[in-house]
């Protein structure tokens, strides 16, 4: 087999969400609104948090990347899906889905990996308080989200070349709304068994390592709380980890679900953190108080 591939497809057609064209309007607007709050709950999040400085701790460090993220893989999606909906023929060239496959991969792994890593700054937070701000420095924050980062970038850039190495001579029709890479291995007329092989083992095992990671760090968590004789104090530990929790999502590729873990969930989780913690509501109430003074 060559090092890369030779196709005679230079376009792939989405399928979409429907082809009832009643819906297509409709979807447009809907999708719109939801990007557009994507946007400014996560740019709102990342900005909030800048400004602050009694938010320059690693919690909110970890929660401007998980935004940052939220924005990237959203973006990756949503433009081309409202474009889409505009027009009759929805299309993208070859290499253009193979990178909306390649940054979906990397930002969507890496805000699993991130959201584990937050798994562990809570652990550290509640189980061991007055360690923390010597445990968490802001270097060893620093390594851990650049490690997230480059997880996401080997795990994606380890699918984009066995992509690369396939054959498409048609059909090219890709049954998602977005180029997703089990989609587009459907449609090779390669052998792409072993993709499909690897892209089971290492998705396996991200999920299985971030998964045993978060299970692993709440049990620590529970035992931490339960030992909290304050109700007041297992109260506010339980709230800092409901939040976390409710933004965990599911991977699965179905059209529905890839619609909730791609547009749903980045909408969510400016809402989520934001809504339910006091020190985010607090710091915004200061930056609106202080903007009305210097005005």
């Amino acid at each position: 087999m060559a090092v890369w591939n030779h196709t005679d497809v230079k376009e792939f057609i989405l399928a979409g969400l429907t082809e009832n064209p009643k819906w297509q309007v409709s979807l447009f607007f809907i999708f719109s609104l939801i990007y557009f709050i994507i946007l400014v709950g996560n740019w709102g999040m990342i900005i909030l948090i800048w400004l602050n400085t009694q938010l320059h701790t690693p919690m909110y460090f970890f929660l401007s990347n998980l935004s940052f993220c939220d924005i990237c893989y959203s973006t990756v999606i949503a433009p081309m899906m409202l474009i889409n909906y505009l027009e009759e023929r929805k299309s993208s060239s070859f290499f253009g889905c193979v990178l909306q496959s390649f940054f979906f991969a990397v930002y969507i792994t890496t805000e699993g990996i991130l959201l584990s890593m937050m798994a562990y700054d809570h652990v550290v937070a509640i189980a061991n308080p007055l360690m923390y701000t010597v445990i968490m420095t802001h270097s060893l924050c620093t390594q851990m989200v650049l490690a997230c980062y480059m997880g996401g970038l080997m795990n994606s850039i380890t699918h984009t070349i066995g992509l690369l190495r396939l054959d498409f001579c048609g059909p090219n029709i890709v049954n998602h709304f977005f180029c997703d890479i089990p989609p587009l291995l459907k449609l090779s007329c390669s052998d792409a068994h072993i993709n499909e092989m690897l892209l089971l083992v290492l998705s396996g095992v991200i999920a299985i390592c971030t998964f045993t990671i978060v299970m692993v760090s709440y049990i620590h968590i529970i035992i931490a709380i339960l030992r909290i004789r304050s109700a007041e104090g297992r109260r506010k530990a339980f709230s800092t980890c409901a939040s976390h929790l409710t933004a965990q999502y599911s991977m699965e590729q179905e059209k529905l679900s890839a619609v909730f873990y791609t547009l749903v969930i980045p909408m969510l989780n400016p809402l989520i953190y934001s809504l339910r913690n006091k020190d985010v509501k607090e710091a915004a109430k200061w930056s609106i108080y202080r903007e009305r003074r210097t005005s």
